[in-house]
């Protein structure tokens, strides 16, 4: 990768989507050794309304740090989708959960859908978990950074008992988003 990639996690205000894009902006830049930069919004719908989270990831430096042009944006509520699903490049990728986003936004992006929460909830065991499922399905899909560089920033940012839970979620997740694009 030698050019800009951006990316934007977006959804309910709590959901963890914020905390998704630190641990990609950390895996591509502390352990990668790029350049990445995150940013967030989530103003009054910190508990609630839609987030979002954008990460901006390049092998050179990074003149803009807002996403302008977003390479693969997942959406995990209706509202979300509804807000934060345009400026995705052509031939792009959106990322919608299966159970929670019923109407698929309108543009000239590829969509996928997968049940991020109900996988987090059913096969994890802990909805808690639902934006590590989606960080481990958005580095699936993308190959942004190393499935081993994410796994290790998830696991610097958890707890030590929460460690196997998430490192379950993360590898569900890229596996199940390996599965989407096959």
């Amino acid at each position: 990768m030698s050019q800009r990639y951006e990316i934007r996690f977006s959804g309910a205000g709590g959901q963890g989507l914020i905390t998704a894009g630190i641990i990609l902006a950390e895996a591509a830049s502390i352990i990668e050794g790029k350049s990445a930069v995150q940013s967030q919004s989530y103003g009054p719908e910190a508990r609630g309304g839609a987030s979002k989270s954008e990460v901006i990831i390049s092998d050179a430096p990074i003149d803009y740090p807002k996403a302008t042009i977003v390479d693969a944006c997942l959406a995990m509520t209706q509202e979300a989708a509804d807000k934060y699903a345009n400026g995705i490049k052509e031939g792009g990728l959106l990322l919608l959960d299966a159970d929670y986003v019923q109407k698929t936004p309108v543009g000239n992006f590829k969509v996928y859908r997968l049940p991020i929460m109900r996988i987090a909830k059913v096969d994890v065991g802990r909805e808690i978990v639902a934006n590590v499922v989606a960080l481990g399905a958005v580095v699936g899909m993308t190959g942004v950074v190393s499935r081993e560089a994410a796994e290790e920033a998830v696991l610097r940012k958890v707890p030590e008992a929460f460690k196997e839970l998430n490192k379950k979620a993360f590898n569900l997740g890229f596996e199940k988003g390996k599965e989407l694009l096959n």
